[in-house]
């Protein structure tokens, strides 16, 4: 359970340097840029994801 907790803040971790990466590329590429907020957005809905089920698994181990 404590593995499914650090991948599920990794997401976070990754969302943020994807944004870091869209920022830093916004006017040489716009592209790329493009392409790391798209990923920079599904690290946080995978963050908010995995911690649902994460809550929804504690919750069924403990009925």
């Amino acid at each position: 359970m404590k593995l499914l907790r650090i991948f599920q803040y990794a997401y976070i971790i990754f969302a943020i340097l994807f944004l870091y990466d869209a920022i830093s590329n916004w006017s040489v590429d716009r592209n790329r840029a493009y392409m790391s907020l798209f990923f920079a957005a599904l690290g946080v809905f995978m963050f908010f994801f995995r911690r649902r089920f994460a809550k929804k698994f504690q919750d069924r181990n403990n009925d």
